[in-house]
């Protein structure tokens, strides 16, 4: 999944598959995880966020199903 780069202190990219709803961050720490039945809006949400990290501690952590990938 092709990722871009965000700009945030906390998410250094993030990509989105519209077909299967899964969103794949790859955080500044390097840890990359996907998260699952993840509705566009929410991925738009997160893009056009003024603050990237605010937005995904409240919409988007402990919201959606997640798997942290290696």
């Amino acid at each position: 999944m092709r990722r871009r780069p965000l700009e945030s202190g906390a998410i250094a990219s993030a990509g989105y598959d519209a077909q299967l709803s899964v969103l794949e961050l790859e955080f500044t720490s390097g840890e990359i995880y996907r998260y699952y039945a993840v509705p566009p809006s929410v991925h738009r949400g997160l893009v056009d966020a003024e603050s990237a990290g605010r937005y995904f501690r409240d919409r988007i952590r402990d919201v959606y199903p997640a798997e942290h990938r290696h």
